[in-house]
């Protein structure tokens, strides 16, 4: 993003407020202050919210925790902030293991 001359910002819980990536990004936002640090990162409602106050284009999710989260996906796409990842109904799909055999089934 640094090189795109991107302007980026990550979110952080209180546990984790000496992490090297709050420092290496432009703007950084505490969330769940008063949860566990996985309680925290979990609540993609306060993480849309903190978004959509800080006028944020888009949210990478990174690995694990939400980037397969088809309801983060979709509290995005419906405050107008772009999922860097499949679409919430993809990630709807696939985190049902029938509809994907399903469909896996179906394309051969």
């Amino acid at each position: 993003a640094t090189e795109l001359g991107l302007e980026t910002c990550a979110v952080y819980s209180k546990e984790d407020r000496h992490s090297l990536h709050r420092y290496k990004v432009d703007q950084a936002f505490l969330i769940g202050k008063d949860k566990s640090p996985v309680g925290a990162y979990l609540d993609y409602e306060d993480i849309v919210k903190v978004a959509v106050a800080n006028n944020v284009d888009a949210i990478h999710p990174g690995y694990g925790l939400l980037s397969e989260n088809a309801a983060f996906a979709k509290a995005c796409k419906d405050a107008g902030v772009e999922f860097i990842g499949p679409t919430h109904e993809v990630l709807g799909l696939f985190g049902d293991k029938t509809s994907a055999r399903e469909l896996a089934i179906k394309c051969g």
